[in-house]
């Protein structure tokens, strides 16, 4: 490994580090993949890795390539101590809303977890039922936490692969391209073909 991704790195980790020095052990960061989409799930993923983890690349999923975090993906859960994923449907985010049902998909991997954590580490949540389990809020999380930045590209990762699935059925929404979000081949999409069973209806109103 270069010398300035190792730098890189070791301040991905600063954060942790200071908590492992506080005597947490078992971190988990969580993050989600999909709040903004205008179809398909929001994914929730939560990831304790090991104090002394250093995977070459693990950064914030948006500024990685999709061939790179395919390949992380596998890296990532090869090491954890411990990982959990909530898939939450579009049906659940029109009834409850897409920030109700993400906290519905923190408390869901938080009870996923086989190891419970001393402490988990989520990207600008706050208000989330952690099943008594402290918490820390961390704006940016992805960008400056290591464990969360691992969580973000399984979330990521995760919610790419069930798009792709998606696009087999519903090739004309172009879902393989853009996942879901509001591109104007998918809005045009919409307008010409109508909604979908995986549309978000409280996201799409303005569409159709």
């Amino acid at each position: 490994m270069k010398e300035k991704e190792i730098e890189r790195l070791t301040n991905l980790k600063q954060m942790e580090k200071d908590l492992y020095k506080k005597g947490f052990k078992n971190i988990c960061g969580i993050d989600e993949a999909g709040r903004g989409p205008l179809a398909g799930p929001v994914v929730i993923a939560g990831v304790i890795m090991p104090e002394d983890s250093m995977i070459e690349g693990v950064n914030d999923s948006k500024k990685v390539s999709e061939k790179k975090r395919e390949k992380l993906y596998d890296l990532i859960l090869e090491e954890a101590i411990s990982y959990s994923v909530a898939i939450i449907g579009q049906d659940i985010i029109d009834d409850i809303n897409i920030l109700n049902a993400t906290k519905q998909g923190v408390t869901q991997v938080v009870e996923g977890l086989d190891i419970k954590p001393d402490l988990i580490i989520v990207d600008a949540l706050t208000h989330i039922n952690t099943r008594g389990i402290p918490y820390e809020s961390i704006i940016k999380g992805d960008a400056k936490c290591y464990n969360i930045a691992a969580a973000s590209i399984i979330a990521k990762v995760t919610r790419d692969r069930i798009m792709r699935q998606w696009d087999e059925i519903y090739p004309q929404y172009g879902f393989i391209a853009h996942k879901g979000y509001g591109t104007a081949r998918h809005i045009a999409a919409i307008k010409e073909c109508g909604l979908c069973p995986i549309h978000r209806r409280s996201f799409t109103k303005n569409f159709i």
